[in-house]
């Protein structure tokens, strides 16, 4: 019953955001009657799945919404602006319902001003103004008090409503194994019906189905092309061919033989099965991608109801849909990707006046696209907008305190755009629901770096405003430099490197009483590793490691260095050391631990380097 319920819900959610995303189409394109055809059919769909649930307030909440669409595709009513409203408020809750179900509660009525404006509507009475409420909201079916998390759902009532047999009395004891197969049949053949399955498809099936992690209520379920799944079996079998040409390989050479035949078959055993894991490796990754449109399409609604509500003709323009990003990002992205689309809305866009008085288009767009650079994927959030004045941010940060006039005078344009990143920094002149709470982009910036990416803001005045969102393909394995310090090996990001230098003595100067050096006429901060990781300095560092970061420049100074790997990052969950993202284990087997920067830089609280005398004094100690 249960997997019954959570695919009616994983299906219905994908149905209700692709109905959502066809009325925002529908309002720009009202005369288009293939799209009321989609429309009518998805969220008719929706009502028979929550009629079989029994989910009374769903199903009359749905009729009502769906006579509209019958109305509409038959064209006795127009679209209009105010009945796109009514309609979309009704998806809303129909969502909203949704997560009643999935907590396992049946959903309350739906508002009496929502219901009484569908009623308006279908009678051709519907005004711009918002309908009062008539009756006050109806208790909920199920029990007030909300279900405690993880908490199993009443599934004989479920049970009952689906089936329509009622139950003599509750069931102290398990139903016999015949009666639970014959009573989950019966449940199965309604729900494939209401979705249109065959009846040979299991209910819990992983393909369509979604599996939530109850506690932090993230979908863990990734659905997989079979074509790939092909991909990985049949790379299997033959990494298992090749295991047994090895242990044939072996016995000959256990009982003696080691001509030259047999130890160049066994050089080719081995150079096929190296490609052959490398070949499953990148198959199995390839599972864990996902289209990005998957997150993209749940922004058109949402950008096309805040312009509506701040009087502004906005068009969000989606490319590069079908671009594949890690399954584990596409949620954590969700929050920051919502934030800077509102943010443009509401303050990047001009109104339709003053877009016109300007020589623009009364219609601002939006673009939101991403695309894949080498190992790389690009997430870009523009508009056309009237850009960002780095003056006036770099007075505003002033104002709030967040900076000194000694750093003010500074700070480069870039600099001055980065400010937006700081907590409490707004330029919103009063505060509303949308902004002007100081709120929002620090969060923006500290959740795009938890995945390991960076995010960059290009603006012109009078042009728009560009945020770029630069993320490592996937989270599963982390292009890294091996560096070493005494004997030991550390990996950092291979992202943040630029180059290496050699670190002679005569290169170090002294700035404000820290040390530096200048490369290609900039002057450097140069931070020992063996500082940041809080060892005892016990030679001279050998080299520099240059490393950038979406906030500042800096050496890395460190013994030695062993070259790049590609390390399958395996994380520290109990027992995370402080500036240590995960641990590697390398070709010889050797564990690594993959130190994360912004951690560590963020922990020594300075990021200008240590005094000149305190990082090569040592080697006077030494001689």
């Amino acid at each position: 019953m249960e997997d019954l319920l959570q695919d009616f819900l994983v299906e219905a959610t994908d149905l209700l955001s692709g109905v959502d995303n066809k009325l925002v189409d529908l309002e720009k394109t009202p005369g288009d009657r293939g799209l009321l055809n989609e429309i009518f059919r998805g969220f008719h769909t929706i009502k028979g799945g929550a009629g079989f649930l029994n989910a009374a307030e769903l199903v009359a909440l749905c009729h009502l919404t769906e006579n509209l669409f019958d109305k509409l595709r038959n064209g006795e009513m127009n679209v209009t602006p105010v009945l796109m409203d009514v309609i979309l408020d009704a998806t809303g809750i129909v969502r909203d319902m949704f997560g009643a179900l999935e907590r396992g509660m049946q959903p309350t009525a739906a508002d009496p001003g929502v219901m009484s404006r569908l009623r308006a509507a279908l009678a051709g009475e519907l005004t711009a103004e918002p309908a009062k409420a008539a009756a006050p909201v109806a208790k909920p079916v199920a029990p007030a008090a909300p279900a405690p998390v993880g908490a199993e759902p009443d599934w004989v009532s479920l049970h009952q409503a689906v089936t329509g047999v009622v139950p003599s009395a509750p069931q102290a004891v398990p139903e016999p194994a015949a009666a639970r197969s014959a009573n989950d049949g019966e449940v199965a053949a309604v729900v494939n019906a209401a979705f249109g399955r065959r009846a040979g498809d299991r209910p819990g099936a992983p393909a369509p189905s979604g599996r939530r992690d109850a506690e932090k209520g993230r979908d863990n379920s990734i659905r997989v092309d079979t074509s790939r799944l092909d991909q990985v079996l049949n790379l299997s079998g033959e990494i298992g061919l090749t295991k047994n040409r090895l242990t044939s390989l072996r016995a000959d050479i256990l009982a003696g033989k080691n001509d030259s035949d047999t130890l160049h078959a066994l050089d080719a055993a081995v150079s096929q099965l190296d490609l052959l894991v490398s070949d499953l490796q990148n198959a199995v990754m390839k599972t864990r991608m996902q289209p990005i449109g998957r997150l993209f399409q749940k922004y058109p609604r949402i950008a096309r109801d805040l312009a509506r509500n701040l009087g502004k003709d906005v068009e969000l323009a989606l490319v590069g849909e079908e671009t594949e990003i890690d399954k584990t990002m596409i949620e954590d992205l969700s929050d920051p990707i919502i934030h800077l689309i509102r943010n443009a809305v509401d303050h990047g866009v001009e109104t339709p006046d003053e877009r016109m008085a300007q020589g623009k288009p009364g219609k601002s767009v939006v673009r939101l696209e991403a695309r894949q650079e080498g190992d790389h994927i690009v997430i870009m959030v523009a508009d056309d907008g009237r850009g960002m004045n780095a003056e006036r941010l770099r007075a505003k940060a002033l104002e709030k305190g967040l900076i000194t006039d000694e750093e003010a005078n500074t700070l480069d344009e870039r600099s001055s755009l980065n400010l937006v990143f700081l907590p409490g920094f707004s330029t919103a002149a009063t505060v509303s629901d949308v902004s002007g709470r100081g709120v929002g982009m620090d969060v923006v910036k500290t959740n795009i770096q938890k995945l390991n990416g960076s995010i960059e803001i290009r603006s012109v005045q009078g042009k728009g405003t560009t945020f770029v969102i630069s993320l490592p393909l996937t989270l599963a394995i982390l292009p890294v430099l091996l560096v070493r310090l005494a004997e030991q090996h550390f990996a950092v990001p291979l992202s943040m490197v630029r180059e290496i230098l050699p670190i002679q003595h005569e290169d170090i100067q002294e700035v404000g009483g820290r040390a530096t050096m200048v490369v290609r006429g900039e002057v450097m901060p140069v931070l020992p590793l063996a500082r940041l990781l809080g060892w005892p300095q016990k030679n001279h560092p050998q080299y520099g490691v240059l490393m950038q970061s979406a906030e500042s420049s800096f050496i890395l100074a460190i013994d030695n260095f062993a070259g790049r790997e590609d390390a399958v990052i395996k994380s520290l969950d109990d027992f995370r050391p402080k500036g240590v993202a995960g641990v590697t284990t390398l070709s010889n087997g050797q564990i690594v631990l993959i130190l994360d920067m912004k951690e560590l830089l963020g922990s020594m609280g300075d990021t200008r380097g240590v005094s000149r005398s305190s990082l090569i004094g040592h080697v006077a100690r030494a001689a």
